[in-house]
């Protein structure tokens, strides 16, 4: 009589496996067919990811129930708020919002929205994306992206060098050729961005570019610039080598060097500060990439601008934006303490704004 109650206990034991086996099935395919339709996926995934930034906005910022208007990225990846965007450039967005607020430091972080700065953005209506121009971070690449949206070519590989930087060619406007109300609206609406890099290490590219390389379509840095800089900041005034970068460090470190760079022109572009260039605590950027990550940060401006379907940043060369501390140790080695100091006095903004560490050097 034991029989058939052992084999009904053994009967529904395996009833409840199939059961259970049954449901783990159900739910499998439940998740792999949700998982498989990327539509569905990027939904998923970005949910996931406002989830985690949301709870980071409210621990960091929880006065900050909106953003205003003209934080919001116009472009189609994002829809609406900043929060929307991955950790790391909203943690960017943060400090630059912080150190703006600093008190302390708002000489070197403050500066007017002027036509020197209104120069230095190019737009793009189509797309609604201005772009402002930080030389020796790899903007070269950036423009030619524009060109091919503005329309000018159809692809990148199209477009001859000579006419990248030609801006009577490359149908690329400068945000400075808007009336008044223009660039308001699209300062208001667009989506903006700009990149920078170690601010010593760009310092160092503009120096060689300029300086050592020196093109020959750019004659001014050997012929005009370099003297100018010699008989002022020259300590050994019988050397006779061109411009050194000690020369080149003390000029831009000195208090007093404005009366140099009115005579220079626009060509200072190339080293004066992302402040004076971009004026990022007056216009609210939608992006800030840096160019020590841009393998990740082109794709994700494109995405975030609502453009990636429609072109890509060209191929970067293997170890190119790689932050190489040698070589600047290496042409800081030689230069004063003093002159090193006044130096990042001048570009303490740049670093605090964005970043970047104080060289070690300078704190031994």
């Amino acid at each position: 009589w034991l029989m058939p109650d052992n084999m009904h206990h053994q009967w529904l034991l395996l009833a409840a496996c199939f059961w259970v086996i049954f449901m783990f099935m159900v739910a499998s395919k439940f998740i792999t067919l949700t998982f498989k339709d990327p539509d569905g996926y990027g939904a998923r995934q970005e949910s996931l990811i406002l989830t985690a930034v949301t709870k980071v906005e409210e621990v960091h910022v929880p006065e900050e129930k909106h953003w205003p208007e003209e934080f919001q990225p116009t472009g189609k990846a994002f829809s609406g708020n900043l929060i929307h965007q991955p950790l790391v450039h909203m943690e960017r967005l943060e400090l630059l919002r912080n150190v703006c607020r600093d008190t302390a430091l708002r000489d070197l972080s403050h500066t007017a929205v002027s036509k020197f700065v209104l120069d230095r953005i190019f737009v793009c209506d189509k797309h609604k994306i201005l772009f402002c121009q930080t030389p020796k971070v790899g903007n070269t690449q950036w423009k030619k992206v524009l060109i091919v949206l503005n329309g000018a070519f159809s692809s990148i590989e199209e477009i001859p060098e000579n006419i990248v930087h030609d801006h009577e060619k490359n149908g690329l406007p400068r945000l400075s050729s808007f009336s008044d109300s223009e660039i308001k609206k699209r300062l208001n609406l667009y989506f903006k961005f700009f990149i920078v890099r170690d601010p010593f290490e760009r310092l160092i590219s503009a120096f060689k570019d300029k300086f050592v390389h020196n093109p020959r379509f750019e004659p001014w840095y050997r012929h005009e610039i370099a003297p100018g800089i010699i008989r002022k900041y020259r300590k050994n005034r019988t050397e006779t080598k061109g411009l050194q970068f000690e020369d080149f460090v003390r000029y831009l470190g000195d208090p007093n060097h404005r009366w140099l760079d009115v005579q220079f022109g626009d060509h200072i572009i190339h080293w004066v500060t992302y402040v004076e260039l971009c004026a990022p605590c007056e216009i609210t950027y939608s992006v800030i990439g840096h160019h020590e990550t841009l393998e990740d940060d082109a794709p994700y401006i494109l995405k975030a601008a609502g453009i990636d379907h429609l072109v890509s940043y060209p191929t970067i060369p293997p170890g190119i934006t790689v932050y190489n501390r040698t070589k600047v140790e290496r042409y800081f080695s030689g230069i004063s303490k003093r002159d090193i100091r006044r130096l990042y006095a001048r570009f303490e903004g740049d670093f605090k704004l964005f970043g970047y560490r104080e060289p070690d050097f300078l704190l031994n």
